[in-house]
């Protein structure tokens, strides 16, 4: 089994280039679907979640080839409609399918998604807004969900009952072919949003509003396969930040768009952070021991993250200070805190809320990730800790990060892979 061995107490110094968004990357992914001819996304990273959803596409009969970083697909000949169990338990991002089968078959049938163990994650709004659209739904005791729309989808006025990013962008691959013009409202308006709007557009649909409350859509009745490139994966930015405000030092981070983290920006710099921009990204410097934050909490964008909460809780706890961050999005959100206690942070779970008083000292230990970026705030916690700590766990982490250990060693981090 994988492990990551760390040992603690290394500065971070040096830039580092960012790949592009894996929340991106999947949602685009599905939508090749509705394209016809040849698309090629680039400078996809081969995350364990990448290659299931291009082993999806695979299954349902399309050509997929990766080309180093450039995964080039040809849906013409993809006649499948179903996704078996395995591969919808694999991960989350699987619902993803669901939208562009049940336009490009007229029927769908999946089972209900898998993924971190994060608490519930429903997909009721992604099939009332479906159901909203013409589509019948039958869902079964064993998790079953099949989806019929035979003479196709028809725009409608969708009022989310939560701005869910899942469900919005469901509903935007459903909308782009449907027959007439869709109103979504209520909906997310994450950078993730726009891009995947973005990517439909250079295909030929007709969207106005991504990254508002109100999203337009136009039917059209054909997209086509373009060469696109995602936008910078800002929870990779995140994850560099948090460890620098930790462990100290001075990195630039490229290829990034300072604007999508603001959220995180401004309380890293009340605690102690600098922070400023630079012609290809932004830099951080922090050489002293961070200030508590009092009480936060997640929310939609562009407020703090629910995938950063748990990055900048491993970031608090050597804080002069105490902090509360309540995440309003997963009940299961704070699970890496038990594997904090064991390197000596004094944190508490109170519901969905991760208390933190900051302690002067870290020491290493044995740790399990239990989910992607819990996984990732343990590596984080344990570059600050005193002595070798090992992380179990990793195909949690390798879901969202290529190589964690050499983005972090290549910042002078003492860090490998075993």
């Amino acid at each position: 089994m994988k492990r990551i061995i760390i040992k603690g107490g290394n500065q971070l110094f040096g830039s580092v280039e960012i790949p592009v968004a894996k929340n991106s990357v999947l949602p685009i992914l599905a939508a090749t679907i509705l394209c016809e001819g040849e698309t090629a996304i680039c400078q996809v990273p081969k995350l364990s979640d990448s290659l299931s959803a291009t082993k999806i596409l695979q299954t349902l009969g399309a050509d997929v080839l990766w080309k180093d970083k450039k995964v080039v697909i040809n849906c013409d000949d993809a006649t499948g409609y179903e996704i078996s169990e395995d591969l919808m338990q694999t991960m989350r991002s699987s619902i993803f399918f669901l939208a562009p089968l049940l336009v490009r078959c007229g029927k769908v049938k999946i089972t209900r998604p898998g993924g971190c163990d994060l608490g519930d994650r429903p997909i009721d709004i992604h099939l009332s807004g479906l159901q909203a659209l013409g589509t019948t739904v039958e869902e079964y005791p064993d998790g079953t969900v099949i989806c019929t729309a035979p003479t196709g989808l028809v725009g409608t006025d969708y009022t989310l009952r939560l701005p869910s990013v899942g469900a919005t962008e469901t509903l935007i691959m459903a909308a782009a072919k449907a027959q007439g013009t869709t109103v979504l409202r209520n909906v997310a308006c994450e950078p993730e949003i726009i891009d995947l709007a973005d990517f439909l557009i250079a295909c030929g649909a007709n969207i106005k509003g991504a990254g508002t409350k109100v999203i337009t859509i136009k039917g059209v009745p054909k997209l086509w396969g373009i060469v696109y490139t995602p936008i910078p994966d800002r929870i990779t930015v995140a994850t560099i930040m948090c460890a620098v405000a930790l462990v100290g030092g001075n990195v630039k981070i490229k290829s990034s768009r300072p604007f999508h983290i603001d959220a995180l920006r401004d309380l890293l710099c009340s605690a102690g952070a600098n922070i400023v921009d630079i012609k290809e990204g932004l830099c951080i410097k922090c050489n002293k021991r961070i200030k508590g934050l009092g009480s936060l909490q997640t929310g939609t964008y562009p407020d703090l993250a629910t995938d950063i909460a748990p990055l900048l809780a491993a970031t608090l706890l050597k804080s002069k200070g105490d902090t509360s961050i309540n995440d309003l999005i997963f009940t299961n959100r704070f699970i890496c805190s038990n594997e904090f206690v064991l390197l000596g942070a004094d944190t508490k779970i109170d519901g969905s809320t991760i208390h933190i008083k900051g302690v002067k000292e870290l020491k290493g230990s044995v740790l399990e990730a239990k989910d992607l970026r819990g996984g990732a705030a343990l590596v984080i916690a344990a570059l600050a800790s005193k002595g070798t700590s090992t992380v179990t766990g990793c195909e949690f982490i390798e879901r969202g990060y290529e190589d964690i250990a050499k983005m972090f060693s290549a910042l002078g981090a003492d860090i490998y892979n075993m």
